[in-house]
């Protein structure tokens, strides 16, 4: 496919410009960069998408299927034809509600559950797999003086997690993207047994979560004063060179199961990716481009440039990965559904306003939780889902 091609990029920070290049670079096609910086790209991508360049950048999960519902982005299921190396829980992520492939993921990082492996030898503690054996681990932790969990909810989003993994656990991951579409209600049982599950950790909380930051949280966890963290692998970016042994000592697992049923099937993971213009400029050039950044040659470019991500790509070199890259990457690679997070699996507005108002008011009074909901339920009919 001759001619160029231009990529509309979010890729602003500097090592992060760089890596991207080095990725289109690969590729040895002939590419044009526009870049943007990142969050005027996000908050103005309504009005760019009417006009966009050929590929584009963007994330997975509802926010990709958003703009494939509105008809504004281009059907690349011929593009997924040539990927064998994707899995199927990175299909799904990257598949419209008509059953088409619209999006190219290039990268994620997951959440789990972080802990010190040395304070688990010295402890003895046992790694559990389902609630109950969580709850136990939590016992013997007041036991033995040590606050379980590390908890953050400034800004808002962090806490945001928690509620996603224990609704995946407690109703399935298709009734959590039927939640965070708009098509079920807050009231439910379901949704309240979610809320039921988490009141039943909260005494194993820090105090006053919603008032500390993530990275205070994180502080608390490298200094053994709090068991474990729920948050995204970036938890290891709080502690500098200086404290490396730190970082070395830091482990995760996945959320523990709740329901049988669901068992621990679906994983966090945010993926950042491409999707096409609906009417591309040079759109043989535009699908050439997808399949280059879908294969490994390119994130390997990128990740060598900048290496605090995980390859999409199963067949990505993986030799540079530290511990966390190679657990998060079979986390994930083993997952049957991968959930984006709950600020981009469902309206950002609605996430950031009404839902994470919400937690922070249950947070705050975990007795509120049906005054909480009918809250939610009355505010989601002001809102347009897709």
């Amino acid at each position: 496919p001759g001619g160029e091609v231009t990529f509309g990029s979010n890729y602003s920070d500097p090592k992060d410009s760089e890596a991207i290049k080095a990725a289109l670079d690969s590729t040895g096609l002939n590419v044009k960069i526009n870049t943007v910086d990142h969050n005027t790209y996000q908050e103005n991508f309504n009005t760019y998408i009417q006009q966009p360049d050929d590929v584009v950048c963007w994330f997975a999960g509802y926010r990709m299927r958003a703009f494939a519902g509105k008809g504004v982005v281009g059907d690349i299921s011929d593009v997924w034809g040539k990927l064998p190396d994707m899995s199927a829980g990175f299909k799904s992520a990257s598949t419209g509600l008509d059953g088409k492939q619209y999006f190219v993921p290039f990268y994620f990082y997951p959440w789990a559950v972080h802990y010190r492996k040395s304070l688990f030898e010295e402890m003895g503690y046992e790694i559990p797999s389902t609630w109950a054996d969580l709850l136990e681990l939590c016992e013997q932790m007041v036991d033995d003086g040590i606050t379980p969990f590390a908890a953050a909810n400034d800004g808002g989003w962090p806490q945001m997690g928690m509620f996603d993994m224990i609704n995946l656990r407690t109703n399935g991951y298709d009734f959590h993207v039927s939640l965070m579409g708009g098509k079920e209600s807050w009231t439910d049982d379901k949704v309240k047994q979610v809320f039921t599950n988490w009141s039943t950790i909260l005494d194993f909380y820090q105090p006053d979560v919603n008032g500390r930051t993530w990275q205070d949280a994180a502080t608390a966890l490298g200094d053994k004063e709090v068991g474990m963290y729920l948050l995204g692998t970036f938890v290891t970016s709080n502690f500098d060179d200086t404290q490396q042994d730190i970082i070395d000592d830091i482990d995760f697992f996945a959320f523990p199961s709740i329901d049988p049923a669901y068992g621990q099937d679906a994983v966090e993971a945010p993926i950042d990716g491409f999707m096409m213009a609906k009417s591309p400029k040079n759109e043989d050039g535009a699908k050439a481009l997808l399949e280059k950044l879908g294969g490994a040659a390119s994130i390997d470019a990128y990740i060598g440039v900048n290496p605090a991500v995980v390859a999409a790509n199963s067949k990505a070199k993986t030799d540079g990965y530290n511990a966390l890259q190679q657990k998060s990457a079979e986390l994930v690679g083993a997952a049957k559904y991968i959930a984006q997070f709950l600020d981009r699996d469902t309206d950002p507005d609605f996430a950031a306003k009404v839902v994470g108002k919400a937690i922070q008011d249950f947070l705050s009074d975990p007795d509120s939780i049906d005054s909480v909901l009918e809250t939610v339920e009355e505010q989601k009919a002001t809102y347009t889902f897709e």
